[in-house]
């Protein structure tokens, strides 16, 4: 299988192999949550979704996944806002394989948090992180720039990816860090905040699971 070098990756097992700045590296290696982390950096944060649909697999994702070759897979992507600044591009794939009791609560999320909600479930097991800089010829440099507007980036991205099992299942998730996120600084009192956005996420995902009823079929989603 080859590939085109700027829409293939090359992704890194440590941090030092894409040299970030000082200011990044807490960004790229924190294994908290980063729906957390970022709440405790602004005044209002928020998942905007982008899309929920059937995709192909991207090229530097197959052996993540463990696949011989591309396939069909459920590809979510949103941005994540700071006080209405896109800080994190995410783009996350499902395999089309998966069943809905691997990811039931998959389909329903959709302006919530994955990533939060991979926190919460205590059958989710969590790889290691990779990172990579991402040139512009590659895919999700360009998805990026599309979803905010811009016609391209003047540099690489810096973004890291990390794999989820929850019974069979698979899981990737690659969060693509933009520029607008090097300008955020903790504020002093909202650690408070960012566990009041902790609390209502716990509440809307309880309400959502329940509305999943017991047959664990993932609920539709809704634009």
């Amino acid at each position: 299988m080859k590939f085109h070098a700027s829409s293939h990756a090359e992704w890194f097992s440590h941090v030092n192999g894409v040299n970030p700045p000082p200011q990044m590296r807490h960004w790229l290696t924190d294994r908290v949550s980063l729906t957390v982390k970022l709440a405790a950096h602004c005044r209002q944060f928020r998942v905007q979704r982008l899309h929920q649909r059937r995709a192909m697999a991207l090229a530097d994702e197959c052996r993540a996944l463990g696949l011989a070759r591309r396939i069909g897979v459920q590809e979510r992507e949103v941005l994540l806002r700071c006080d209405d600044a896109p800080v994190v591009f995410a783009h996350t794939v499902v395999p089309l394989h998966a069943s809905a009791t691997d990811w039931p609560f998959f389909g329903s999320l959709g302006e919530r948090s994955l990533g939060f909600t991979l926190f919460c479930d205590p059958q989710v097991a969590r790889g290691e992180l990779h990172y990579a800089r991402l040139r512009p010829g590659h895919p999700l440099q360009q998805r990026a720039a599309a979803a905010i507007g811009v016609s391209a980036f003047s540099q690489p991205l810096l973004a890291r990816r990390c794999l989820f099992w929850r019974r069979h299942g698979t899981l990737l998730v690659t969060e693509v860090f933009l520029p607008a996120l090097d300008g955020l600084l903790p504020l002093q009192d909202n650690l408070r905040h960012a566990g009041q956005v902790l609390r209502e996420m716990r509440k809307t995902g309880s309400r959502s699971g329940q509305a999943q009823g017991a047959t664990g079929e993932p609920a539709t989603t809704h634009t």
